[in-house]
């Protein structure tokens, strides 16, 4: 079964991933970065890996494996 990862370090906390997603699995830590960004984490109880997330970020924060 496919999983969803995240790289927090690249996370700008613009939210396209949380807005994309429609299981509600992806929030915002209240984590900040190295870069100063909130960053966000998954549920995985909630998420289907549906790769919305994936496709939105234009930081490549995600990684499905």
């Amino acid at each position: 079964m496919e999983k969803l990862y995240i790289e927090p370090d690249r996370c700008k906390g613009c939210g396209y991933c949380v807005r994309a997603c429609n299981k509600e699995a992806l929030y915002f830590t209240g984590n900040v970065n190295q870069k100063g960004y909130d960053t966000v984490a998954v549920d995985d109880e909630k998420c289907n890996c549906c790769t919305a997330c994936y496709r939105m970020c234009p930081d490549y924060v995600f990684e499905i494996r």
